[in-house]
């Protein structure tokens, strides 16, 4: 009997991925492989230090001002979280879909968004 269950749970999961929209396919897979004891984004508040886990969503390289910076979105399931590295032209391995755990203290950018400037990181290879 408790054979039929599983068997009813994988089946009935197996239908509900296959009619649900893929943001949120790919937000339940971004949680399922957060394998850190991290801070989801949404419960974020600004002046907290913390650790996010997540696939970068994008990674841009910003030229204006006096100092360049590296500056990418993060994607953790529940929400989004800007990363900040301060007068970086680049980051070898920074790239949109990487895998990434991040610590910092979080900040409210001037446009009102969260943001974790020069956190330190850990690139995770995908899949595990």
């Amino acid at each position: 009997m408790a054979r039929r269950r599983e068997n009813g749970r994988t089946v009935g999961r197996r239908l509900r991925r296959l009619a649900a929209p893929s943001q949120e396919l790919f937000a339940e897979d971004v949680r399922r492989e957060a394998e850190v004891d991290y801070t989801p984004v949404e419960e974020l508040r600004a002046r907290q230090r913390a650790t996010v886990a997540g696939r970068l969503r994008t990674v841009v390289l910003r030229t204006e001002g006096r100092s360049p910076s590296v500056e990418a979105e993060l994607f953790d399931g529940t929400g989004q979280v800007g990363l900040v590295w301060m007068g970086r032209r680049r980051i070898v391995g920074l790239e949109a879909g990487t895998r990434l755990v991040a610590e910092g203290r979080v900040a409210r950018g001037d446009d009102g968004r969260l943001v974790i400037y020069n956190p330190t990181y850990e690139l995770r290879p995908s899949g595990q």
